[in-house]
């Protein structure tokens, strides 16, 4: 995450960047190679073998490698997940914010941790973090207005309120021990 908030802000967004790599600007390329390194010793070493080489040699050594790291960090989604007509573009600097805030808020990483963290990551982390609270507080989506109408025919049938929901009441029991780490 800090790599791609780095990149992002080097040129003022990702088409400069795009544009300077294949301009082949050294100290673009250079800026690449040390922000998104975990071991800064080792991009160093790189760099360092680079010095002396011709700018076809760095072309072959490092082109390719430079955009799929640029375009790994520009998330596009699932092909399979359209858009929705109601989703605005978002400059991805807020993008970057916003996925900061959540990992360290929402999810309470250290902040050293989400700056680590790729992206994906943090989305398959938040996105289980959702999945979490549905499970103890149930989701949107969920019928919460009683019991079904097949539940009522039953209970009527039994002779019992037709309003109470026996199945809800199972969920309800399930998810109080669920809560306090015992099991159904």
């Amino acid at each position: 995450m800090r790599a791609a908030t780095r990149l992002e802000a080097l040129h003022n967004g990702f088409p400069a960047l795009l544009a300077k790599i294949s301009q082949l600007d050294t100290t673009t390329l250079r800026n690449v190679i040390s922000y998104a390194a975990t071991d800064q010793d080792a991009a160093q070493a790189v760099l360092r073998s680079m010095a002396g080489s011709s700018l076809q040699g760095i072309q072959q050594a490092c082109l390719g490698p430079v955009y799929a790291l640029v375009m790994a960090l520009t998330l596009t989604g699932s092909d399979d997940e359209p858009a929705s007509e109601s989703t605005k573009p978002v400059a991805w600097a807020d993008l970057y914010a916003d996925l900061f805030k959540s990992a360290t808020g929402r999810l309470g990483w250290a902040p050293q941790d989400a700056w680590n963290a790729t992206l994906p990551e943090i989305l398959l982390a938040l996105e289980g973090h959702a999945d979490w609270m549905n499970v103890l507080h149930g989701s949107a989506e969920e019928d919460q207005d009683g019991p079904s109408d097949e539940q009522r025919q039953q209970n009527e049938a039994q002779g019992l309120d037709p309003e109470f929901d026996r199945s809800g009441l199972m969920a309800l029991r399930e998810l109080s021990g669920m809560r306090v780490g015992m099991t159904a």
